[in-house]
């Protein structure tokens, strides 16, 4: 008795099946996506545009919009010298803020993975800074800057110096705003390198030491190579934040002296909203150089810098 097998019917999915499927997926994806996109279509592409046009125009007494003036905005800034003078206060500032608080983070949080008593007391008290807004702690750094009763001149004439005036010498103001945001930022920077020596495979820092590397040997051949993606991350995210900052200059120099501590935010604030002024169309154009900037140093930064980051 012979018996045939029939082959088993296999179902396929119409052609157009797999498209619509396609379809259907990104859909939903774009309706997820939607209230994102608003947001930054709101707050962040339409004010950039918006500052675009303006830059290109001119404004009346009252900030209204004016007529077509071309390039005239960025012209009068390459032949403003005090536009330069702002753009060299800038970038010192954010020399003064970054490498420090990078530095000083680095070396508070590889003291703090030693065994030492009360280490959870030490992290929270080096990680408060983060807790404190830009505002508070400005206002901290005033009292502190007071040249009559402020801490630090007091400490000073315990040793025999005189007083120090902290926020109204020219040649003095920049480093101590400089300071008091190092401080601001030490608490961040603290909690990322934190996290990083945290996840450091103990295996590998154990072979090390059966090598022979203790010391600064191991902290630098080993431990330093293991976190340079959290260094790489501090370095693009605070020279972002110190060129964006804004508060502490306000508050502890308002720009001055003689413009000293005056950024290209700060310059953007004065021309836009200080004094009366409402020259936005001068003010947008700083707003996009100071875009260009960013823009400019962020790719620099990820063009040298990131080669030498080691990814686990």
């Amino acid at each position: 008795m012979t018996t045939t097998v029939s082959p088993a019917r296999t179902e396929q999915a119409p052609p157009a099946a797999a498209p619509r499927r396609r379809r259907s997926s990104s859909g939903l994806a774009l309706l997820f996506l939607l209230p994102a996109l608003l947001v930054f279509a709101l707050f962040v592409f339409w004010p950039l545009v918006r500052s675009v046009v303006l830059s290109f125009q001119g404004t009346d007494i009252i900030g209204r919009p004016g007529a077509f003036v071309g390039t005239a905005n960025y012209e009068r800034l390459l032949s403003d010298p005090g536009f330069v003078k702002v753009l060299g206060v800038t970038l010192a500032f954010t020399l003064l803020t970054v490498v420090p608080s990078i530095v000083l983070a680095l070396v508070v949080a590889l003291m703090l993975q030693s065994r030492i008593r009360a280490v959870r007391f030490f992290r929270t008290a080096f990680a408060l800074p983060f807790a404190f807004s830009v505002a508070t702690a400005s206002v901290v750094f005033q009292v502190l800057y007071n040249p009559a009763s402020g801490v630090l001149n007091g400490l000073l004439s315990h040793v025999g110096l005189g007083p120090v005036h902290w926020l109204t010498d020219p040649d003095v103001a920049l480093f101590s705003v400089a300071g008091a945001t190092v401080w601001m930022q030490l608490g961040y920077n603290l909690l990322v390198l934190s996290a990083g020596l945290g996840a450091l495979p103990e295996e590998v820092i154990e072979a090390a030491r059966l090598d022979g590397a203790t010391g600064l040997r191991l902290q630098r051949s080993i431990v330093l190579p293991l976190i340079t993606p959290q260094l790489f991350f501090l370095v693009v995210t605070g020279t972002i934040h110190s060129l964006q900052s804004f508060g502490q200059i306000r508050i502890l120099t308002a720009g001055g002296p003689e413009g000293n501590t005056t950024t290209l935010v700060y310059s953007i604030y004065e021309q836009a909203f200080a004094y009366n002024n409402s020259n936005f169309g001068y003010a947008s154009a700083q707003a996009l150089v100071l875009l260009l900037i960013v823009l400019g140093i962020t790719a620099v930064q990820f063009g040298i810098l990131e080669r030498k980051v080691f990814y686990r």
